[in-house]
């Protein structure tokens, strides 16, 4: 079976969130009145050959795969789509899965684009910290992901009971007040992460370029997200700031990463 290698597997899985990306029209077309069981099984079907081509990736390097933009990408929609199929098993949180649908097709296709899947030499860094490192930071960014799916679920059931339209009476969506709290979690679970991510830097490059710390774009502009959720998480905790503006403040952060990771990455001399 030489024909299913990781590339292919990952190809079948973007298949198939783009099918739940049509689902997921119906289900927002019927107002959230139907089960959205169909759905789930269209994303553990992704997730399964999404799995696969992680698996075959990773014994190909005989390490975590996460060398390359592609790889990279790879693994943050691997870790969104299971973080889903967990919390997916209460069917009030299923419904997730129409909004995380669009953007796992979204960056599915994005990375597989040709110039992101660069073999390059092997990585300088020895011992299993990078992988760790990179793990680590990867996994929060997938958090953050599934926090700003969380929002957009909360701003749409706002809205919806704002107007008073049907839809929010008649929907299966779980209450704003659950969302909240969703939203939330995640955040902390994905700060927790990158903190941990970050702490391994500085051991990093005093292994490569025997100094804790320089400027190297990847690394400022980590600090920038993580100084941003710090921001987002004491707003909410300290001053109280819920609701829409802390749902839009996941929303928000999420896109800045998702706009800027890609770049920054390609400007780093120690992630090449």
């Amino acid at each position: 079976m030489s024909w299913l290698t990781d590339k292919f597997s990952f190809a079948v899985a973007v298949l198939f969130y783009g099918i739940s990306v049509v689902y997921s029209v119906f289900l927002w077309r019927r107002g959230f009145r139907e089960d959205s069981r169909v759905n789930y099984c269209l994303l553990l079907a992704a997730a399964v050959f999404h799995t696969t081509a992680m698996i075959k990736r990773g014994f190909s390097l005989e390490r975590c795969p996460v060398n390359n933009l592609f790889e990279a990408t790879m693994f943050v929609t691997w870790t969104m789509v299971m973080a889903y199929l967990v919390f997916g098993i209460w069917s009030k949180i299923r419904f997730l899965g129409a909004f995380a649908s669009p953007i796992l097709f979204a960056i599915g296709v994005f990375a597989l684009m040709p110039s992101l899947d660069v073999r390059g030499t092997k990585p300088e860094f020895t011992g299993g910290l990078v992988s760790l490192h990179a793990t680590l930071i990867l996994l929060s960014y997938g958090a953050f992901g599934l926090s700003s799916i969380a929002g957009i679920m909360y701003v749409t059931q706002e809205h919806d009971l704002k107007f008073h339209k049907l839809r929010a009476v008649f929907s299966r969506l779980p209450p704003i007040e659950r969302m909240e709290k969703v939203m939330n979690g995640l955040l902390i679970a994905g700060f927790i992460l990158l903190s941990g991510g970050l702490l391994l830097s500085p051991i990093l490059l005093k292994q490569k370029y025997d100094v804790y710390f320089n400027s190297d774009p990847k690394l400022i502009w980590s600090m920038v997200v993580w100084v941003v959720y710090l921001m987002l998480l004491v707003m909410r905790g300290r001053f109280g700031q819920g609701g829409r503006r802390f749902a839009w403040g996941a929303i928000g952060s999420f896109a800045f990463v998702l706009l800027t990771f890609w770049g920054v990455n390609l400007l780093s001399p120690a992630h090449q």
